[in-house]
């Protein structure tokens, strides 16, 4: 496989790409802030702890990991060389298994939300939904477990000279990226889609709806808002790689694509707590609650 080595492509020492920087900080700094407000919340449901609530805090810990792997991606972005081949691997790794950890969990979520409005009075459905602590346990070893061998070898076939500006080691192997594209996300996208499409369809046939007990319209948009979310984070990113895999010569506007793809995905981590906030009214009022009370203090 042949690259084109243009400056252009790769960031340089002492040369500031400012837009990495930018958008690479203000993910860090308020998703930092977003996903450890949410872990607080979460963590403190010791009494009320759903399956949901299991499947959204440990989505919290995959963002919060994936975050913590940003300074050091914008430190290489600021210029700065020294950076070990080996901590681009490492830190390549982190964000990458946490990046499908997350649309694993996203999809479990979804998942449970379609068992639990569809299927509320089934024995077996309920028994399933309080295995939720596992599935979250399978989910952290196979993103893991499926990401190690592949940077393992990363050192006898791509050159590590740019950290960061390298592409990984699945968008250069067919072999790889197909597996990487269906089951990364394209069967994630299938199976969210399909309990989008069953919510809906439950609702709309729910007497409680039909008699304006509840509010049909806000059920329709935390579903559209949790589908949104996926599509919006992870579909520049798997489409862009989809189009590496179909080169040999991968040119130097590709390489940005994928770079810029990247950043998208991250953002992933500032939108779900967002989505936890309009989706969620226990964890809508707690966050409302507790801000009023650190302003005023003294109020009763």
């Amino acid at each position: 496989m042949s690259f084109n080595n243009s400056s252009a492509c790769y960031n340089d020492t002492n040369h500031i790409n400012i837009l990495p920087v930018c958008i690479y900080s203000f993910i860090s700094v308020l998703g930092l802030i977003l996903n450890l407000t949410a872990l607080v919340f979460f963590f403190s449901q010791t009494k009320s702890r759903s399956q949901t609530i299991v499947y959204m805090t440990n989505l919290a810990i995959a963002d919060t990991l994936l975050i913590l792997t940003l300074p050091m991606r914008i430190y290489y972005h600021l210029g700065f060389e020294g950076l070990p081949p080996w901590l681009c691997d490492v830190l390549g790794l982190v964000l990458k298994a946490n990046m499908y950890g997350s649309i694993f969990l996203l999809t479990c979520i979804c998942f449970d939300r379609c068992m639990a409005l569809c299927f509320p009075m089934s024995l077996h459905v309920q028994q399933g939904r309080r295995k939720a602590p596992l599935v979250c346990l399978g989910i952290w070893i196979f993103t893991f477990g499926t990401s190690l061998p592949i940077y393992l070898s990363r050192h006898t076939k791509v050159n590590n000279e740019h950290c960061f500006d390298n592409l990984p080691i699945y968008a250069m192997q067919t072999v790889v990226v197909l597996p990487t594209l269906i089951l990364g996300f394209g069967f994630p996208l299938v199976i969210m889609v399909i309990c989008s499409w069953g919510l809906v369809r439950a609702v709309q046939q729910s007497t409680v709806a039909q008699t304006k007990l509840v509010d049909s319209r806000k059920i329709y948009r935390m579903i559209a808002t949790s589908l949104l979310i996926f599509l919006i984070s992870f579909l520049p990113y798997h489409a862009t790689l989809a189009l590496l895999s179909q080169y040999s010569n991968i040119s130097c506007p590709m390489r940005i694509a994928y770079r810029y793809s990247l950043m998208v995905a991250c953002l992933n981590t500032v939108l779900d707590p967002i989505a936890y906030y309009f989706t969620t009214n226990t964890f809508r009022r707690s966050v409302e609650i507790s801000t009023v009370q650190r302003m005023f203090p003294l109020s009763s």
